[in-house]
């Protein structure tokens, strides 16, 4: 057994104890087992992961330690908010001009730490929490995509090796979409363009094309999107190392049981309108424009279609829709709270042929209810004239309580909320156009 001192707010949240005795085992199975036993402590000590969150401090007999120290029975443990970085956000932007790291205290101003790649189109950038190290994918105009790695997003970078398409392939990538950590160790996943998934297993140094899914017989029936054939969502099942879903327009869903091995596509329920009615019935031709993975219920996916939004609750394989309540059904962002399973943000735009927000209006939509209802989320957000267009990427969460919510505009404008969405402030202004926002 284990005792675990706790200190304000997580003491007011165990029923007032200072101090719970718990199972032994490592630090992060110690943590879980009291959030199992106290479950108003739940998400605020592990991440969605199961990981120590960030900006969390655990202390082993006087030591400061991370998730995986063993403990002994009798062991003490002291959970404490990091004195250093806890109150302070990074967002990292990734614009048409290059990478632009914004930091400033949570709520309050946030200024540009650093610029990185300028000239080039920075399609997405990451934090693996893990790790702490930094992902960026870089589209040189002249000279093509790469990967860059960094500790330090304000230091130097550095190119990864891929990913790259074998010979035998006969074909180049275009651009890399996302970059998303595994769950065992090491091991990072990359969707690209062409649609295609790459695996790295040493921490993004390089990179492996998985064959199963590019070597699948229907790919001669795989047709791009507006944005290319294009791989840009992963989602991991959280604990489960061998069961992914991703996301392809204008494919559709493909899931693994098996680690990638086998891919079985879940396309079942979603109805692409773009097509003629009677081509409608074909397994393949779904522009999925964004997929998330509930982490606490990891049946449960979310989507944002090519006009629809739907819900999973069988891991992808069957798809309802939940667009009722919606000013409009077509978007390309979508974010999710990752401690509530029924929680979903989109911001819809207007149509297929006229990509800007509906109605005019800047407004970030969330259900707490699956879907069922949708609230407009609006305060601080422009009202009258507001034509903006929030590409794919462009929308992001962190892990923080209240959920701080974060995207930007094809404006150059990024805008946040710390409070779930219930008010909005701009955070900048008149940077390049954002196409990817990740909070670190």
């Amino acid at each position: 057994m284990a005792i675990v001192r706790l200190r304000p707010p997580l003491r007011e949240l165990a029923e007032g104890n200072r101090e719970v005795i718990v199972e032994g085992g490592t630090v992060a199975e110690v943590l879980r087992e009291l959030e199992r036993s106290h479950p108003a402590l739940g998400g605020w000590t592990l991440d969605e992961r199961g990981r120590v969150r960030q900006h969390v401090a655990v202390f082993l007999g006087g030591e400061r330690v991370d998730g995986s120290a063993p403990v002994a029975s009798a062991d003490r443990i002291e959970i404490i908010g990091a004195v250093s970085g806890g109150a302070e956000t990074e967002l990292l932007v990734g614009t048409k001009k290059g990478l632009f790291v914004l930091r400033g205290d949570r709520g309050g101003e946030m200024d540009i730490a650093a610029r990185a790649f300028p000239g080039s189109s920075v399609e997405f950038a990451t934090r693996d929490p893990r790790t702490g190290r930094y992902f960026a994918s870089v589209t040189h105009g002249q000279f093509g995509p790469r990967v860059y790695l960094a500790d330090d997003p304000t230091g130097a970078w550095e190119q990864t090796d891929g990913p790259r398409f074998p010979e035998d392939t006969d074909t180049t990538l275009v651009r890399t979409w996302v970059v998303t950590p595994g769950e065992e160790d090491g091991v990072v996943y990359a969707g690209v363009d062409p649609a295609a998934l790459f695996e790295s297993r040493d921490g993004g140094m390089t990179w492996e094309l998985n064959r199963p899914l590019w070597d699948q017989p229907s790919r001669s029936e795989w047709g791009p999107g507006a944005g290319g054939l294009c791989l840009h969502s992963i989602c991991p099942w959280p604990g489960e190392p061998d069961r992914i879903a991703v996301g392809i327009s204008a494919v559709g869903v493909w899931i693994t049981e098996d680690g990638g091995t086998s891919w079985e596509v879940g396309n079942a329920g979603i109805v692409p309108r773009y097509l003629p009615e009677e081509a409608r019935s074909q397994p393949l031709g779904r522009c999925v424009h964004n997929l998330h993975r509930a982490p606490r219920r990891p049946e449960r996916l979310f989507m944002q279609f090519h006009g629809g939004v739907y819900r999973s609750d069988d891991a992808g394989l069957t798809w309802t829709s939940i667009a009722h309540g919606l000013p409009s059904d077509f978007g390309f962002p979508m974010a999710i709270d990752p401690n509530d399973p029924d929680s979903a943000y989109v911001i819809p735009l207007n149509s297929d042929l006229d990509r800007v927000s509906a109605e005019g209006r800047l407004r970030v939509f969330e259900t707490r209810d699956a879907g069922v209802t949708w609230t407009g989320r609006t305060d601080g957000l422009p009202q009258t004239e507001a034509y903006l267009t929030i590409l794919r990427q462009a929308f992001a969460r962190d892990d923080d309580d209240p959920l701080g919510l974060w995207f930007g505009a094809t404006s150059g404008d990024v805008f946040g909320s710390t409070d779930a969405g219930a008010t909005w402030r701009l955070v900048a202004r008149d940077l390049a156009p954002v196409l990817s926002v990740r909070a670190a």
